[in-house]
């Protein structure tokens, strides 16, 4: 491995750990609204919040781009009132990132918390537990093992986000190309099929071994409160 291959594999590292960052606690409150609120919209907001596993990947970079592009809504008022531009940037690519691996995150935590047992949390109103105490001490340790599988499945979706990334952070070398972007650069380079076999390896051993830890943790865990 070369000092740029590595510097691919930190940059997948560090966007995939900021997309969690990201996704995981939008992820935990859209599956708590899913799950245990009933409101006339609610089979739409489903349905927009799982469409990056349906659209092609383009789409949503494309849609980004669009939104938070230096003359987008969103992205014109970030630059505009705090000099903020997430376009052809890291930060950029972990929001990209964040939204693809977003639907993985709320089908995981909205399984583990429709398991909860909600007589639990009935109990501990009647003895005067006000909404967030309950959730914080009963909802969240319950559904932990969703929360922790989430969140893995998520990273390890995200080192290997591709399209996304590359429509709204751009490929640049050092600064958004990733290790899946940088595969696309050796295969495109003459010569880099030996480059671009080592990083393909590398970033299936990656995922395959976050999936593992995934699931791993979730027994665990499950087994720890009593439902595996």
């Amino acid at each position: 491995m070369t000092p740029e291959e590595w510097q691919a594999v930190g940059l997948s590292l560090s966007v995939a750990l900021r997309s969690v960052a990201l996704a995981l606690p939008v992820g935990i409150l859209l599956a708590w609204i899913l799950s245990r609120r009933r409101f006339w919209g609610r089979p739409l907001l489903d349905a927009i919040v799982h469409l990056p596993l349906v659209v092609p990947p383009v789409v949503v970079g494309w849609g980004l781009l669009m939104l938070f592009g230096l003359r987008g809504p969103f992205g014109a008022w970030l630059d505009d009132w705090f000099g903020v531009r997430l376009v052809f940037s890291l930060e950029g690519a972990a929001l990209a990132t964040a939204v693809m691996s977003l639907p993985l995150v709320v089908r995981s935590v909205r399984l583990s918390l429709e398991a909860v047992d909600q007589g639990l949390e009935q109990a501990a109103a009647t003895l005067g537990a006000r909404r967030i105490d309950r959730f914080f001490t009963i909802t969240l340790p319950l559904m932990a093992p969703g929360v922790l599988a989430g969140g893995i499945t998520a990273f390890a979706a995200g080192l290997g986000e591709f399209g996304a990334v590359i429509t709204f952070a751009g490929n640049v070398p050092g600064e958004t190309q990733t290790l899946p972007l940088a595969i696309y650069a050796a295969i495109q380079t003459p010569g880099g099929e030996a480059a671009a076999a080592r990083m393909a390896g590398l970033s299936f051993a990656l995922a395959l071994a976050g999936l593992l830890l995934a699931e791993a943790m979730h027994r665990a865990l499950s087994r720890a409160i009593g439902r595996g």
